[in-house]
């Protein structure tokens, strides 16, 4: 399940992009759900752990990859943070319900914290609010809890 704290949280990493750049692993950018994430959202093609090919871009690092990505990425691999993914767009939202999935196999739990309202689609999903310790299982009844907080 997805943990989201919505608003101000001291302890998230709020600047993911300098984060990711002071700790990413070449190994980050070539598992198999890092390519699938960065042809999904970046629309780019993981040549190796230094090269990304861009349609926009071109011959690109990792340090190059949109903020949403490297967020996306952190996220998958980094357990002992809570990231601002206030950085993802709505296009990385079923993304971080798949990393959310992943940690809970692994007994895990994947906190995040937004400060603005993610749409997770249509399909029924399930996150829990901790500013108030609820559980929400579609967008109708988070967009009203999310509402006390935003």
């Amino acid at each position: 399940m997805l943990n989201i704290y919505y608003g101000d949280m001291p302890e998230a990493i709020f600047n993911t992009s300098v984060y990711f750049k002071n700790s990413y692993r070449d190994e980050w950018i070539t598992n198999p759900l890092s390519v699938q994430m960065i042809e999904d959202v970046d629309k780019s093609r993981v040549v190796s752990a230094g090269v990304i090919d861009s349609p926009v871009l071109g011959s690109i690092s990792p340090l190059q990859l949109s903020g949403g990505v490297k967020t996306l990425i952190l996220l998958a691999n980094d357990h002992a943070h809570v990231f601002n993914a206030s950085t993802c767009g709505d296009n990385c939202a079923q993304w971080i319900l798949e990393i959310a999935r992943r940690r809970e196999a692994q007994k895990r739990k994947l906190v995040i914290n937004l400060r603005h309202l993610m749409d997770f689609g249509s399909e029924p999903f399930k996150v829990r609010v901790l500013n108030d310790n609820k559980v929400v299982t579609n967008m109708s009844d988070l967009v009203m809890l999310a509402a006390k907080y935003l």
